[in-house]
């Protein structure tokens, strides 16, 4: 079943959404994204620090500190401003949110020299599950897109016991070095462009230069219809400043083309991961129309999802940044897999 909700419709989605829950499973929603296409004003507020595992994490937190929690995670090359319109919406429903800078981020630094800048998948999982334990939270919901989406997955499939519930933008996106040696069909590889430029010194070199260039440059061709003015940019791009940014962010690429190490103490969890294992709490996945990044179709990863489940189309232009871009469909979202 299909609803289509259009933008004269969009008021009435706060209250529709929520008896989402009572649907068959495997419904499929197609929502009309009222903000998809203008540029966020919003922003935050003053942003904390918690020391959590091997970092000194900043996040901004909105809502009542009663309330249940939740934790949006961002992607690359984006920042926690991507939920700057998400986070008062969920807060004026009662919620505790919270909004970690990920390693190599914003105000999150590494309380040693000596920690490698790691960027494997595993590692963003464990820093979330360390902010959580250092803000004294045994379950959150937890959302997130690209490699926040990643990480939610990683969370709820390996500690179910603290995730409450999940909302993920492109599905399921736990991966594998195994997996990712096998070479796609070329228009695959070719919109992994960057993946292979990271993978050479001149792409480490050139990334450094140019860090608000690239990241621009990623803006633009993986939301091609979301058209957000400079300020909207830099708001986000101050963020990549980080002087560990540019160690973390190759570290992942490199590590997914198995081209660099990942450290022998996630080894086990690595192993977990790569036997793709499924998530048994209720979920929500979502994906814009008009999301030009590398994503797999709905179809591909629905049965990885074995506990209550829905997927969410968005419509009307939206691409990658689904959260920015449509910050109500993402809102509501959260709400609606909380009461699933």
């Amino acid at each position: 079943m299909t609803e289509n909700i259009n933008g004269s419709r969009r008021r009435l989605l706060g209250a529709t959404i929520a008896g989402i829950g009572a649907m068959q499973l495997g419904f499929s929603g197609l929502v009309r994204a009222q903000s998809a296409g203008t540029a966020s004003a919003a922003s935050f507020g003053d942003i904390r620090q918690i020391n959590a595992g091997t970092l000194n994490i900043g996040y901004a937190q909105a809502g009542p500190e009663n309330g249940p929690p939740v934790i949006l995670l961002h992607g690359w090359p984006y920042d926690i401003h991507s939920f700057a319109e998400v986070a008062p919406m969920l807060a004026a429903a009662g919620y505790r949110v919270i909004v970690p800078y990920l390693r190599g981020y914003g105000s999150t630094r590494f309380l040693s020299a000596d920690t490698p800048r790691n960027g494997q998948q595993a590692v963003v999982a464990v820093d979330i599950i360390a902010l959580m334990d250092a803000l004294r939270i045994q379950k959150a919901l937890v959302a997130g897109f690209d490699w926040g989406a990643r990480t939610a997955d990683i969370v709820a499939a390996l500690w179910p016991e603290r995730c409450k519930a999940l909302v993920s933008v492109s599905g399921y996106l736990i991966g594998s070095q195994e997996a990712n040696r096998a070479p796609l069909p070329p228009k695959a590889e070719y919109a992994w462009w960057y993946q292979f430029y990271f993978a050479t010194e001149r792409g480490r070199a050139g990334y450094e230069a140019n860090r608000r260039a690239f990241s621009k440059l990623i803006w633009q061709t993986a939301s091609p219809e979301w058209h957000f003015d400079d300020a909207t940019f830099e708001r986000s791009a101050q963020a990549f400043d980080n002087p560990d940014h540019v160690a973390v962010v190759i570290h992942n690429y490199r590590w997914r083309l198995g081209l660099a190490e990942g450290e022998p103490q996630y080894d086990a969890l690595e192993k977990r991961l790569a036997a793709a294992p499924p998530i048994t709490v209720p979920t929500i996945t979502m994906e814009g129309d008009a999301n030009a990044a590398p994503h797999p179709s709905p179809s591909a990863y629905a049965k990885k999802f074995t506990g209550k489940y829905r997927h969410i189309d968005v419509g009307g232009g939206v691409g990658h940044n689904l959260p920015q871009e449509a910050p109500k469909a993402f809102a509501d979202a959260v709400i609606a897999v909380d009461r699933m």
